[in-house]
């Protein structure tokens, strides 16, 4: 079952930090998070699907979906693992694609922090991001960033379900 604790908050001028409780254990969160054949299942927002994912989860591998709008545009999601702690932390660094600010999730020179946190088997994950500017955090939102997540966090909270 899914929990419904959620929110989204501005931790500094160039943060947000998006929490979320899913009753399913960590080491589940975990590899539902981290599995090409799982992201490609619940990756991005109500409508929009996956046509590929690649994950060379280690430091210094890199992760790259095309996700794709109802519309038929694609979105590459493209970023570099820069530390990986099994099954507490992933920090990753967005590649610079400036083509769209929200970025399919990883925006433009942003670092995103991953935790997961277990206590009586549920599993809080928070998404902190911390982007280049405060205008980019903006523009980020503007197009969608935490709305966006918050139907994919949503989508994963079922597919835990499923």
């Amino acid at each position: 079952m899914n929990e419904s604790n959620f929110g989204v908050n501005s931790a500094g001028q160039r943060e947000l930090v998006i929490t979320r409780v899913f009753d399913a254990p960590r080491a589940l969160v975990w590899q539902v998070w981290t599995d090409p054949k799982h992201i490609m299942r619940w990756w991005g927002p109500n409508g929009f699907s996956n046509s590929s994912c690649e994950s060379d989860l280690r430091v210094g591998g890199r992760f790259h979906l095309n996700m794709s709008a109802p519309d038929g545009a694609t979105y590459p999601c493209k970023g570099i693992y820069r530390e990986i702690a099994e099954p507490e932390r992933i920090v990753y660094e967005s590649e610079a694609d400036e083509s769209h600010p929200c970025g399919a999730g990883l925006p433009p020179r942003s670092l995103v922090t991953l935790t997961f946190a277990e206590s009586d088997g549920k599993t809080t994950l928070t998404l902190h991001t911390s982007f280049e500017s405060e205008a980019r955090r903006d523009a980020a939102n503007k197009a969608g960033f935490s709305g966006s997540w918050t139907e994919c966090l949503e989508r994963l909270g079922e597919y835990l379900n499923s």
